[in-house]
């Protein structure tokens, strides 16, 4: 391990610990979060999901960061898509289970809130596989996009005011990767089941674990550009 290896993990270590030893840290971040849940999905997805497009970097290019990678606006960029990620979660966890009970599973909306069962493992999966066949591939070419224009843009500020030729990125986007991994390797087999998980847990834990998840996607993006 390398000088910048220990310090990534001191990073990790700093978001994440304070949590652990400290009740009213933790208290306080379920209240405020209860109150403010879109200003922590902002954060949450800004800082955590950038850590995992870093870690991504260092297994396909050895470092954390260099010129033209843009650390600020990818934070920005993913704060705001944590806000479309945290409505979409909403919108599939209330909706999925008032279809389940429109085609004649009753209680779902109360099963999925309810204790652990294989009903309610049932309903998450359905939910998982609700938002990842339609919101999915939409907001992952979206990120794509918002990548390739940053770093077009050098990695500077100026990518957040400059519009987005998005004729020219989307017809130069590497269509066989995207399809071939990201879209039906990555979601049935990575994130069905991972997102099942997700909507297990209770509703306030809900948008924390999918931004871990987003470190996890930062390596699966860095495995995807390692594809010829």
């Amino acid at each position: 391990m390398k000088k910048q290896d220990f310090l990534f993990i001191l990073v990790l270590i700093a978001v994440f610990l304070p949590f652990f030893v400290s009740d009213a840290l933790y208290e306080w971040y379920k209240s405020f979060n209860a109150a403010h849940g879109m200003v922590m999905s902002f954060l949450k997805f800004g800082i955590l999901a950038t850590l995992g497009e870093m870690l991504g970097l260092r297994i396909s290019a050895g470092v954390y960061n260099r010129k033209g990678f843009g650390v600020l606006p990818r934070a920005v960029v993913w704060g705001l898509l944590g806000l479309g990620i945290n409505a979409a979660m909403i919108i599939f966890s209330k909706g999925v289970p008032q279809f389940m009970a429109y085609m004649g599973m009753t209680d779902a909306g109360n099963i999925i809130n309810g204790v652990f069962s294989a009903d309610k493992v049932w309903i998450a999966f359905a939910i998982s596989v609700a938002m990842n066949t339609i919101f999915a591939p939409v907001f992952m070419t979206f990120h794509k996009i918002t990548d390739t224009h940053i770093l077009d843009c050098g990695g500077s500020l100026r990518s957040l005011i400059t519009p987005i030729p998005m004729t020219r990125i989307i017809t130069q986007l590497n269509w066989d990767t995207q399809w071939n991994f990201v879209f039906k390797k990555t979601i049935p087999f990575f994130w069905y089941p991972a997102h099942t998980i997700t909507f297990l847990l209770p509703g306030e834990m809900r948008v924390l674990f999918a931004a871990i998840l987003g470190v996890v996607l930062g390596v699966l993006l860095a495995v995807a550009a390692r594809r010829k």
